[in-house]
Protein backbone atom coordinates (compact mmCIF):
# COMPACT_ATOMS: atom_id res chain seq x y z
CA UNK A 1 0.00 0.00 0.00
CA UNK A 2 1.30 3.40 -1.00
CA UNK A 3 -1.08 5.28 0.50
CA UNK A 4 -2.70 6.69 -2.11
CA UNK A 5 -6.83 6.27 -2.73
CA UNK A 6 -7.43 3.66 -5.39
CA UNK A 7 -10.07 4.67 -8.29
CA UNK A 8 -10.42 8.53 -6.47
CA UNK A 9 -7.54 10.13 -8.68
CA UNK A 10 -6.22 11.55 -4.53
CA UNK A 11 -2.66 10.74 -5.13
CA UNK A 12 -1.99 10.16 -8.73
CA UNK A 13 -0.23 12.11 -11.41
CA UNK A 14 -2.01 14.57 -13.14
CA UNK A 15 -0.89 15.52 -16.64
CA UNK A 16 -0.28 18.68 -17.50
CA UNK A 17 -2.44 20.75 -20.04
CA UNK A 18 -1.14 23.89 -20.22
CA UNK A 19 2.53 24.23 -20.87
CA UNK A 20 2.45 24.12 -24.54
CA UNK A 21 0.56 27.25 -24.92
CA UNK A 22 2.18 28.98 -22.28
CA UNK A 23 5.70 27.86 -23.86
CA UNK A 24 4.74 28.77 -27.28
CA UNK A 25 4.06 32.58 -26.54
CA UNK A 26 0.09 31.84 -26.28
CA UNK A 27 -0.10 33.14 -22.76
CA UNK A 28 -3.18 36.28 -21.65
CA UNK A 29 -1.81 38.03 -19.13
CA UNK A 30 -2.90 41.44 -17.28
CA UNK A 31 -1.33 43.77 -19.94
CA UNK A 32 -2.16 41.67 -22.64
CA UNK A 33 -5.28 42.85 -22.07
CA UNK A 34 -6.36 45.74 -24.48
CA UNK A 35 -9.44 47.34 -24.87
CA UNK A 36 -10.71 49.57 -27.80
CA UNK A 37 -9.97 53.26 -26.79
CA UNK A 38 -8.05 52.88 -23.68
CA UNK A 39 -6.33 55.05 -21.66
CA UNK A 40 -3.04 55.04 -19.53
CA UNK A 41 -2.52 55.65 -16.00
CA UNK A 42 0.49 56.28 -14.16
CA UNK A 43 0.77 56.83 -10.35
CA UNK A 44 2.57 59.40 -8.37
CA UNK A 45 3.97 57.52 -5.56
CA UNK A 46 5.50 59.19 -2.24
CA UNK A 47 8.70 58.56 -1.50
CA UNK A 48 8.56 59.17 2.69
CA UNK A 49 7.88 56.41 5.24
CA UNK A 50 5.81 58.38 7.18
CA UNK A 51 4.99 62.78 5.71
CA UNK A 52 1.87 64.98 5.98
CA UNK A 53 1.24 66.06 2.07
CA UNK A 54 1.60 70.22 2.46
CA UNK A 55 0.85 71.11 -1.07
CA UNK A 56 0.38 69.04 -4.39
CA UNK A 57 0.42 71.25 -7.77
CA UNK A 58 -1.05 69.84 -10.65
CA UNK A 59 -1.67 72.70 -12.95
CA UNK A 60 1.53 71.79 -15.30
CA UNK A 61 0.55 68.19 -15.28
CA UNK A 62 -2.97 69.07 -16.43
CA UNK A 63 -1.81 71.34 -19.48
CA UNK A 64 0.70 68.58 -20.76
CA UNK A 65 -0.58 66.93 -24.06
CA UNK A 66 -2.80 64.12 -23.82
CA UNK A 67 -3.66 64.02 -20.44
CA UNK A 68 -7.10 63.61 -19.72
CA UNK A 69 -7.43 63.69 -15.76
CA UNK A 70 -5.15 64.19 -12.83
CA UNK A 71 -6.68 62.79 -9.92
CA UNK A 72 -5.57 63.41 -6.21
CA UNK A 73 -7.47 62.38 -2.68
CA UNK A 74 -9.59 65.01 -3.37
CA UNK A 75 -10.95 63.64 -5.79
CA UNK A 76 -11.57 60.49 -4.01
CA UNK A 77 -13.61 62.12 -1.01
CA UNK A 78 -15.49 64.04 -3.96
CA UNK A 79 -16.53 61.01 -5.48
CA UNK A 80 -17.63 59.19 -2.20
CA UNK A 81 -15.05 56.23 -2.83
CA UNK A 82 -14.87 54.33 0.49
CA UNK A 83 -11.57 52.78 2.05
CA UNK A 84 -9.75 49.71 0.62
CA UNK A 85 -11.62 46.80 2.82
CA UNK A 86 -8.54 44.42 3.34
CA UNK A 87 -10.24 41.68 4.47
CA UNK A 88 -8.37 38.39 5.05
CA UNK A 89 -9.67 35.49 3.62
CA UNK A 90 -9.28 32.99 6.34
CA UNK A 91 -9.91 29.14 6.29
CA UNK A 92 -11.58 27.41 9.32
CA UNK A 93 -8.51 25.68 9.68
CA UNK A 94 -6.32 28.53 10.45
CA UNK A 95 -5.40 30.22 13.40
CA UNK A 96 -7.15 33.05 14.38
CA UNK A 97 -6.09 35.78 16.68
CA UNK A 98 -8.31 38.06 18.46
CA UNK A 99 -7.66 40.61 21.56
CA UNK A 100 -7.22 39.32 24.53
CA UNK A 101 -9.64 41.93 26.07
CA UNK A 102 -12.43 41.26 23.62
CA UNK A 103 -11.88 44.58 21.61
CA UNK A 104 -12.69 44.09 17.83
CA UNK A 105 -9.16 44.64 15.89
CA UNK A 106 -8.50 47.98 14.88
CA UNK A 107 -8.51 48.94 11.26
CA UNK A 108 -6.84 51.70 10.14
CA UNK A 109 -8.40 53.30 6.76
CA UNK A 110 -6.72 53.04 3.68
CA UNK A 111 -7.45 55.33 0.54
CA UNK A 112 -6.97 54.33 -2.70
CA UNK A 113 -5.22 57.37 -2.94
CA UNK A 114 -3.74 58.78 0.29
CA UNK A 115 -3.55 61.94 1.91
CA UNK A 116 -2.81 64.19 3.71
CA UNK A 117 -1.17 61.70 6.07
CA UNK A 118 1.70 59.36 3.90
CA UNK A 119 2.47 56.12 5.99
CA UNK A 120 4.41 53.92 3.79
CA UNK A 121 6.46 54.10 0.65
CA UNK A 122 5.18 54.09 -2.67
CA UNK A 123 1.37 54.91 -1.29
CA UNK A 124 -0.66 56.73 -4.15
CA UNK A 125 -0.41 60.44 -4.10
CA UNK A 126 -1.84 61.03 -7.50
CA UNK A 127 -2.69 59.32 -10.67
CA UNK A 128 -2.04 60.98 -14.22
CA UNK A 129 -4.41 59.17 -17.37
CA UNK A 130 -3.22 60.33 -20.97
CA UNK A 131 -3.92 59.00 -24.15
CA UNK A 132 -0.88 57.57 -23.97
CA UNK A 133 1.15 55.86 -22.01
CA UNK A 134 4.47 58.12 -23.06
CA UNK A 135 1.95 61.28 -22.23
CA UNK A 136 0.69 59.98 -18.54
CA UNK A 137 4.66 59.65 -17.57
CA UNK A 138 5.79 62.80 -18.49
CA UNK A 139 2.49 64.54 -17.23
CA UNK A 140 3.42 62.76 -13.93
CA UNK A 141 6.42 63.84 -13.19
CA UNK A 142 4.91 67.29 -13.52
CA UNK A 143 3.14 67.20 -10.42
CA UNK A 144 5.24 68.79 -7.45
CA UNK A 145 4.35 67.95 -3.65
CA UNK A 146 5.59 69.62 -1.04
CA UNK A 147 5.95 67.15 1.77
CA UNK A 148 6.87 67.58 5.44
CA UNK A 149 8.86 64.49 7.11
CA UNK A 150 7.55 63.20 9.92
CA UNK A 151 9.13 60.31 12.16
CA UNK A 152 8.99 57.17 11.07
CA UNK A 153 9.48 53.48 12.51
CA UNK A 154 10.43 50.04 10.12
CA UNK A 155 11.31 47.92 13.35
CA UNK A 156 8.74 45.63 14.89
CA UNK A 157 10.55 45.77 18.30
CA UNK A 158 11.31 49.42 18.04
CA UNK A 159 7.32 50.33 17.66
CA UNK A 160 5.95 48.69 20.65
CA UNK A 161 9.19 50.37 22.60
CA UNK A 162 7.53 53.53 24.44
CA UNK A 163 7.94 57.08 23.11
CA UNK A 164 8.32 54.84 19.78
CA UNK A 165 7.41 57.25 16.45
CA UNK A 166 3.82 56.58 15.98
CA UNK A 167 3.10 54.54 12.27
CA UNK A 168 -0.13 56.18 11.44
CA UNK A 169 -1.84 59.31 13.32
CA UNK A 170 -4.60 58.79 15.55
CA UNK A 171 -4.05 54.91 15.85
CA UNK A 172 -1.61 52.81 18.29
CA UNK A 173 1.26 50.91 17.07
CA UNK A 174 -0.16 47.70 18.27
CA UNK A 175 -3.69 46.92 16.61
CA UNK A 176 -3.85 43.64 17.90
CA UNK A 177 -2.74 42.04 20.78
CA UNK A 178 -3.66 37.89 21.92
CA UNK A 179 -2.88 34.87 22.62
CA UNK A 180 -3.52 31.43 20.50
CA UNK A 181 -3.40 28.06 22.25
CA UNK A 182 -3.77 27.62 25.97
CA UNK A 183 -2.08 30.02 28.32
CA UNK A 184 -3.21 27.79 31.29
CA UNK A 185 -1.19 24.93 30.34
CA UNK A 186 1.32 25.94 28.52
CA UNK A 187 2.43 28.08 32.02
CA UNK A 188 1.37 25.08 33.92
CA UNK A 189 3.66 22.63 32.02
CA UNK A 190 7.07 25.55 32.33
CA UNK A 191 6.37 25.28 35.93
CA UNK A 192 7.07 21.51 35.76
CA UNK A 193 9.48 21.64 33.14
CA UNK A 194 12.98 19.81 33.58
CA UNK A 195 14.49 21.54 31.17
CA UNK A 196 13.60 25.29 29.92
CA UNK A 197 15.59 26.91 26.73
CA UNK A 198 15.19 30.13 26.09
CA UNK A 199 16.13 31.71 22.84
CA UNK A 200 15.21 34.54 20.07
CA UNK A 201 14.63 34.47 16.41
CA UNK A 202 14.18 36.36 13.61
CA UNK A 203 12.08 36.00 10.37
CA UNK A 204 13.52 38.58 7.68
CA UNK A 205 11.17 40.73 5.93
CA UNK A 206 10.70 38.96 2.74
CA UNK A 207 8.42 40.67 -0.30
CA UNK A 208 7.14 38.03 -3.66
CA UNK A 209 8.98 38.95 -6.69
CA UNK A 210 7.01 37.43 -9.35
CA UNK A 211 7.35 37.41 -13.22
CA UNK A 212 4.72 39.10 -14.18
CA UNK A 213 4.72 42.70 -12.13
CA UNK A 214 0.66 44.12 -11.40
CA UNK A 215 -1.49 45.27 -13.97
CA UNK A 216 -5.10 45.80 -14.31
CA UNK A 217 -7.50 47.41 -17.03
CA UNK A 218 -10.65 48.64 -15.99
CA UNK A 219 -14.18 49.53 -17.84
CA UNK A 220 -17.42 50.90 -17.18
CA UNK A 221 -20.71 50.65 -19.01
CA UNK A 222 -22.46 53.33 -18.54
CA UNK A 223 -25.59 51.85 -20.44
CA UNK A 224 -25.62 48.98 -17.84
CA UNK A 225 -23.82 50.70 -15.03
CA UNK A 226 -21.56 48.24 -14.82
CA UNK A 227 -18.06 47.48 -13.96
CA UNK A 228 -15.43 45.30 -15.23
CA UNK A 229 -11.92 44.41 -14.43
CA UNK A 230 -8.83 42.54 -15.83
CA UNK A 231 -6.08 42.03 -13.67
CA UNK A 232 -3.76 39.05 -12.26
CA UNK A 233 -4.91 38.47 -8.61
CA UNK A 234 -5.08 35.82 -6.51
CA UNK A 235 -8.46 35.18 -7.43
CA UNK A 236 -11.81 37.01 -8.77
CA UNK A 237 -14.67 36.27 -6.54
CA UNK A 238 -12.64 38.02 -3.50
CA UNK A 239 -11.64 41.03 -5.86
CA UNK A 240 -14.83 41.17 -7.15
CA UNK A 241 -16.39 41.85 -3.73
CA UNK A 242 -13.87 44.27 -2.80
CA UNK A 243 -13.95 46.35 -5.92
CA UNK A 244 -18.07 46.57 -5.14
CA UNK A 245 -17.31 47.53 -1.66
CA UNK A 246 -14.89 50.65 -2.47
CA UNK A 247 -17.34 51.73 -5.65
CA UNK A 248 -20.06 51.34 -2.98
CA UNK A 249 -22.31 49.27 -5.54
CA UNK A 250 -23.87 46.03 -4.75
CA UNK A 251 -21.60 42.59 -6.28
CA UNK A 252 -23.89 42.47 -9.35
CA UNK A 253 -22.86 45.31 -10.66
CA UNK A 254 -18.82 44.15 -10.79
CA UNK A 255 -17.17 41.62 -13.30
CA UNK A 256 -13.59 40.72 -12.38
CA UNK A 257 -12.03 38.64 -15.02
CA UNK A 258 -8.96 36.71 -14.09
CA UNK A 259 -6.40 35.41 -17.05
CA UNK A 260 -3.07 33.90 -16.90
CA UNK A 261 -1.19 34.84 -13.92
CA UNK A 262 2.92 35.46 -13.72
CA UNK A 263 3.93 34.58 -10.32
CA UNK A 264 1.63 35.16 -6.63
CA UNK A 265 3.68 33.94 -3.88
CA UNK A 266 1.71 35.81 -1.60
CA UNK A 267 1.97 39.21 -3.64
CA UNK A 268 -1.86 39.04 -5.33
CA UNK A 269 -3.87 37.93 -1.58
CA UNK A 270 -4.84 41.70 -1.12
CA UNK A 271 -6.48 43.92 -2.77
CA UNK A 272 -4.65 46.56 -4.61
CA UNK A 273 -5.64 50.24 -4.64
CA UNK A 274 -4.77 50.22 -8.57
CA UNK A 275 -8.00 47.73 -9.14
CA UNK A 276 -10.07 50.18 -7.49
CA UNK A 277 -8.76 53.22 -9.58
CA UNK A 278 -8.90 52.40 -13.02
CA UNK A 279 -12.32 51.04 -12.66
CA UNK A 280 -13.02 54.47 -11.24
CA UNK A 281 -11.14 56.32 -13.79
CA UNK A 282 -13.32 54.41 -16.66
CA UNK A 283 -16.11 55.83 -14.88
CA UNK A 284 -15.04 59.43 -14.83
CA UNK A 285 -13.81 59.63 -18.69
CA UNK A 286 -16.00 56.85 -20.09
CA UNK A 287 -12.81 55.04 -21.74
CA UNK A 288 -11.24 52.11 -20.44
CA UNK A 289 -7.78 52.50 -18.39
CA UNK A 290 -5.35 50.38 -18.51
CA UNK A 291 -2.29 50.68 -15.63
CA UNK A 292 0.77 48.66 -15.68
CA UNK A 293 3.54 48.36 -13.28
CA UNK A 294 6.93 48.16 -14.52
CA UNK A 295 9.53 46.53 -12.45
CA UNK A 296 10.95 49.75 -10.16
CA UNK A 297 7.62 50.99 -9.60
CA UNK A 298 6.62 47.36 -8.43
CA UNK A 299 9.46 47.50 -6.21
CA UNK A 300 8.74 50.51 -4.10
CA UNK A 301 4.89 49.69 -3.99
CA UNK A 302 4.74 45.77 -3.37
CA UNK A 303 3.50 44.20 -0.06
CA UNK A 304 5.89 42.64 2.42
CA UNK A 305 4.97 40.29 4.91
CA UNK A 306 6.69 39.44 8.57
CA UNK A 307 9.76 40.73 9.33
CA UNK A 308 8.34 38.82 12.68
CA UNK A 309 10.80 38.81 15.83
CA UNK A 310 9.66 35.93 18.34
CA UNK A 311 11.51 35.21 21.57
CA UNK A 312 10.55 31.48 22.13
CA UNK A 313 10.83 29.28 25.06
CA UNK A 314 10.92 25.44 25.05
CA UNK A 315 9.85 23.03 27.51
CA UNK A 316 11.09 19.53 27.44
CA UNK A 317 10.01 16.44 29.84
CA UNK A 318 9.96 13.04 29.10
CA UNK A 319 8.58 13.09 25.57
CA UNK A 320 6.51 15.93 25.64
CA UNK A 321 6.95 19.40 24.64
CA UNK A 322 5.63 22.94 25.14
CA UNK A 323 6.61 25.80 23.39
CA UNK A 324 5.63 30.06 24.37
CA UNK A 325 6.65 32.13 20.98
CA UNK A 326 5.85 35.90 21.70
CA UNK A 327 6.13 37.20 18.29
CA UNK A 328 5.69 40.60 16.83
CA UNK A 329 5.14 41.42 12.57
CA UNK A 330 4.44 45.29 10.67
CA UNK A 331 1.12 45.51 9.47
CA UNK A 332 2.86 47.38 6.74
CA UNK A 333 0.11 49.73 4.37
CA UNK A 334 -2.40 46.66 3.63
CA UNK A 335 -4.06 46.19 7.63
CA UNK A 336 -6.04 43.28 7.48
CA UNK A 337 -7.94 41.55 10.33
CA UNK A 338 -6.18 38.49 10.52
CA UNK A 339 -3.28 36.74 8.88
CA UNK A 340 -3.88 33.84 6.50
CA UNK A 341 -1.01 31.34 4.34
CA UNK A 342 -1.74 30.62 1.07
CA UNK A 343 0.56 28.45 -1.45
CA UNK A 344 1.81 29.48 -4.49
CA UNK A 345 0.22 29.81 -7.70
CA UNK A 346 2.12 30.08 -10.73
CA UNK A 347 -0.74 29.26 -13.37
CA UNK A 348 -4.45 29.76 -13.38
CA UNK A 349 -7.00 29.53 -16.20
CA UNK A 350 -9.60 32.16 -16.68
CA UNK A 351 -11.67 32.81 -13.74
CA UNK A 352 -14.63 35.21 -14.31
CA UNK A 353 -17.05 36.37 -11.21
CA UNK A 354 -19.98 38.36 -11.95
CA UNK A 355 -20.62 37.23 -15.06
CA UNK A 356 -20.00 35.10 -18.61
CA UNK A 357 -16.44 35.50 -20.58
Amino acid sequence: MDGAAIGTGIGQPVRRREDLRLLTGKGRYSDDVNLPGQAYAVMVRSPHAHALIRSIDTTAARAMPGVLAVLTAEDVEADGLRPLPHISNSHPADIQIKNRDGSPTIVPQHQAIVGPEICHVGEIVAAVVAATLAEAKDAAEQITVAYESLPAVTHALAAVEPGAPTVRRNFPNVILDGDVGDLVAAEAAFARAAHVVRLDTWVPRIAGVPMEPRAAVGEYDSQTDRYTLYAGAGGAVSPRRDLAMVLGVPPEQVRVVMHDVGGNFGTRGSFSAEFALVVWASRRLGRPVKWTSDRQEYSRSRPSWRSTPKAGSWRCAARTWSIRAPMRWPSGRSTRASRSCRASTTYRPCISAGGRR
